[in-house]
């Protein structure tokens, strides 16, 4: 009897570990996928909307922020239905989705095709946070921070393998790299149809409800935390300025240094390279010594400062000079959210991430459509004096409001930093 209570607990070890190597696995593959069409995906918006560049970039606005607001109304559908019937099935329905999703835009005749991929990506894109609950449900509480760790590493991990691979496969055509996506996509949930084992245990699992559902519920949440109104704010402006990266990257630079998809590819990974980094490493070693306060403010003056250059820069490798500095503003974020957990009761620390979280995917809609909107207004062709780099000049601007509400709300903070956590409302 103790032979075989031995045997099973070592298959369930092994099978929490395939579970956990797929989770990585999958979230490294989302990743990639996403970065093999970046490079690609404005010229195809182009090539398909038979349109001058300057309208070109405006819908592309609009394909980035389609599918960011489908998320957001989708993401509470799909992680009730996760609650309530499991997490596997959620998991390879989703996967099965972007498969199809990145065939659809692959063979897209017209550009109404294209947005009809990513919404239907956007409402299938349960996969990220169904792939957390995930591991939430599988991994102790000794080890699931190591094991969210894995994960934000394997998302890095694959936005600097997804666009350099995407710009080098994006030489045998336009629509190669989303067959690419499509395939690897496909293969993991292949993988996933024979190894993945369910987490969520039957006495575990919850009834569905509206409430659950309704992502506009997530940020109402903002109301228990009246006196975090500051940092929410801040953190909200630097959630929309940040999109003017992979919302213009690629249109910015193959406008003003006629690069190619390689190059733009390349360029995306060396971002991807240094943000990664910076959230690995820079952010342990520089948020304990300078404090969360002046964390927020050099962070915030080194975003400030790249986005400016890059809204001037006149040659290629300046873009690449300035990417080292616009990386040590991965000091922020981490930074607010440090300070704003310091006011909440424990218990509410999961209502205040959700909330965080929706404000976020707000901020992923808004954020293309937005600059897009600058870029084009930089580069109308009607325009006396051009000025290509807008986009990144109105995500300074809105950097910078940050930046003076974060001095005018220190000694808010300062003082929060003293007095208990106030208790929430009952909801």
């Amino acid at each position: 009897m103790g032979h075989q209570t031995v045997y099973f607990a070592a298959m369930l070890r092994r099978s929490h570990q395939a579970g956990l190597a797929f989770i990585f696995f999958t979230i490294l593959l989302e990743a990639v996928g996403l970065g093999l069409i970046i490079p690609v995906l404005p010229r195809l918006v182009t090539e398909l909307s038979d349109s001058n560049p300057h309208q070109a970039s405006l819908l592309y606005g609009r394909l980035i922020g389609v599918y960011a607001l489908m998320l957001f109304l989708f993401g509470p559908f799909w992680g009730a239905l996760s609650d309530r019937f499991g997490r596997r099935p959620i998991l390879l329905i989703s996967l099965f989705g972007q498969a199809c999703d990145y065939v659809l835009m692959a063979l897209a005749p017209a550009f109404g095709w294209l947005v009809l991929g990513r919404v239907l990506s956007g409402i299938l894109g349960a996969s990220f946070s169904t792939a957390q609950a995930y591991i939430a449900d599988s991994s102790t509480p000794e080890k699931r921070a190591q094991s969210f760790g894995l994960v934000g590493a394997a998302f890095g991990l694959g936005f600097v393998i997804g666009p350099a691979l995407g710009g080098l496969i994006a030489t045998w055509g336009t629509r190669a790299p989303f067959w690419a996506a499509a395939g690897l996509v496909l293969i993991n949930w292949l993988y996933g149809m024979f190894i993945l084992p369910e987490s969520l245990k039957p006495e575990n699992r919850r009834k569905l409800g509206l409430k659950q559902m309704n992502p506009v519920a997530v940020l109402w949440n903002l109301r228990n935390y009246p006196h975090l109104g500051g940092i929410v704010a801040i953190f909200a402006l630097i959630s929309l300025a940040g999109q003017v990266m992979p919302s213009t990257w690629v249109l910015y630079c193959t406008h003003q240094f006629r690069w190619t998809d390689a190059q733009n590819g390349l360029s995306l990974a060396f971002v991807g390279l240094c943000v990664g980094l910076s959230h690995g490493f820079l952010t342990r070693l520089l948020i304990p010594r300078l404090g969360e306060r002046k964390a927020i403010f050099t962070g915030l003056v080194a975003m400030i400062l790249s986005l400016v250059f890059y809204s001037l820069a006149t040659e290629g490798w300046m873009m690449y000079a300035f990417i080292a500095i616009y990386a040590i503003g991965g000091l922020t974020q981490p930074s607010l959210q440090g300070l704003m957990t310091t006011q909440v009761d424990p218990s509410e620390q999961g209502r205040l991430q959700g909330a965080l979280a929706g404000l976020t995917s707000i901020a992923a809609f808004a954020g293309p459509l937005l600059f897009t909107m600058a870029f084009a207004w930089g580069t109308h062709p009607d325009r006396t004096l051009a000025w290509p780099g807008a986009a990144f000049g109105l995500s300074a601007g809105l950097m910078t409001l940050g930046l003076v509400l974060s001095i005018v709300f220190v000694r808010q903070l300062r003082d929060l930093q003293r007095k208990p956590a106030p208790q929430s409302e009952t909801t």
